[in-house]
């Protein structure tokens, strides 16, 4: 638990508004970029000549792998995230890391002699903590007046981080790194800054009695509170999940394949290839995500976010439309950038700004990241369901042909059910405001 006299806690304590926003973005940012370093970097390896795993390319075996158990995290994490109190925060995010950190070495050291299932279950091992590292950050940030900006903040480590850490980790197998030691390395020269920064976030002070009056307070939920939450708001939150199944099977293939994408694309071996096209979309989606937290308003908050998420959807199918029409010839890169734009406006809000505005607009006493992980739950479950697919029935198919078509499919069947959800929430938030209103002119 932070010292609440510690120097640094003091100090934020009566900040003005910005320094206590720049703080808290910075630590935030610092420990999530580096998780992503014990994520991320495999996937920068194709790893060709391990074979193949069960019917599976060994590399999907190993992305779903992973996935599974970040999976499983999430479901975990859908208590242990919601329910574990400030004291023990800091020390459960060290754990975890040190857990997955242990898996990317056993994922170096088993044999090459041995069956190509040892590395597939390292990867799972590695992908169980990390599921939960997300709520536990998330956790120090939430209900507060400058919630949206600093969640955006955060949101923009993971799009920068994905792409950094791969280049990183193609940089070490560059240097003659082995592709089966080059994950576990690159998380080793990243742990000391996550340590350092684990530390600095633990020192954010609790929100203030302004932030509570503004977002209403966000307690601990246990087993009754969670399912009351979704026994008020289960349509909407249907039709929210559907989204995010197919949202987040799209958003990791376009990350897992992406070396395969830009390979078709042309691109393969321009240098830093990740962070070029990442940094754009980490940059347009950090600027439309702190716009929202003008709206002061929260039901014309949720409005603005449902907006945003579907102008990302349809920003992907237009980004396509323009690459068939030859609109991008010479500049095809920049449709990864779009579509990556496009997917992310739509992604990022569901870790964010979404559930943190839907519980302040209809004054439900909870907090968002029970939401976020039932979301992440599902999400994940149709990113291990689309790999499957892709391989076992569309294997004649590559994987930018896949890729291309589906963005087709989904942008336009996401916006109708975005549309759909946000028509369901509207009534519940005028119910909230005139039962908040008729409570105060009883007073």
């Amino acid at each position: 638990m932070p010292n609440r006299n510690s120097l640094v806690t003091r100090w934020l304590t009566t900040a003005p508004d910005w320094l206590f926003a720049a703080y808290a973005i910075a630590a935030s940012f610092s420990t999530y970029f580096c998780m992503y370093a014990f994520r991320k970097p495999f996937a920068a390896a194709t790893y060709d000549e391990l074979g193949t795993f069960a019917g599976l390319d060994l590399k999907t075996a190993l992305v779903i792998s992973q996935i599974v158990g970040y999976t499983l995290s999430k479901v975990i994490g859908m208590r242990v995230c919601s329910e574990l109190g400030r004291a023990n925060r800091a020390l459960v995010l060290v754990l975890l890391i040190i857990w997955a950190q242990s898996a990317l070495i056993v994922f170096a050291v088993v044999p090459s002699s041995w069956p190509a299932g040892w590395r597939v279950l390292a990867i799972l091992l590695n992908g169980l903590p990390l599921g939960m590292i997300w709520g536990l950050v998330v956790r120090y940030l939430e209900g507060r007046r400058l919630s949206e900006l600093v969640l955006a903040g955060l949101s923009c480590s993971y799009i920068i981080a994905s792409g950094v850490v791969k280049d990183v980790g193609r940089i070490w197998m560059d240097a003659g790194v082995s592709d089966v030691w080059m994950p576990a390395v690159t998380g080793l020269c990243f742990l000391p800054l996550y340590l350092v920064s684990v530390w600095l976030l633990n020192q954010v002070p609790e929100p203030s009695v302004a932030d509570m009056d503004s977002r209403t307070e966000r307690p601990r939920m246990n087993g009754a509170d969670r399912a009351k939450f979704v026994g008020h708001f289960w349509v909407g939150l249907l039709l929210l999940f559907m989204v995010y199944f197919f949202l987040t099977a799209y958003r990791d293939f376009r990350d897992n394949y992406g070396i395969e994408i830009f390979q078709t694309l042309g691109y393969a071996d321009t240098p830093a290839v990740f962070t070029r096209t990442e940094f754009p979309v980490a940059i347009g989606v950090v600027l439309s995500l702190a716009v929202l937290n003008v709206f002061r308003n929260h039901r014309h908050g949720l409005i603005a976010v449902f907006a945003v998420m579907t102008c990302g959807l349809m920003l992907m199918a237009g980004a396509t439309l323009a690459l068939d029409a030859g609109l991008l010839r010479g500049r095809e890169l920049w449709w990864m950038v779009l579509v990556g734009l496009g997917s992310y406006l739509a992604y990022v809000p569901f870790g964010t700004a979404l559930f943190e505005r839907l519980l302040a607009s209809t004054h439900f006493r909870g907090n968002a990241v029970f939401a976020i992980y039932i979301a992440d739950s599902v999400g994940y479950t149709g990113s291990i369901a689309l790999q499957v697919y892709k391989d076992l029935f569309q294997s004649d198919i590559n994987r930018f042909d896949f890729f291309h078509g589906f963005t087709y499919a989904f942008s336009l069947l996401g916006a109708g059910l975005l549309v759909a959800s946000c028509i369901y929430f509207l009534p519940k938030t005028n119910r909230a405001l005139e039962t908040l209103q008729s409570g105060n002119r009883s007073v």
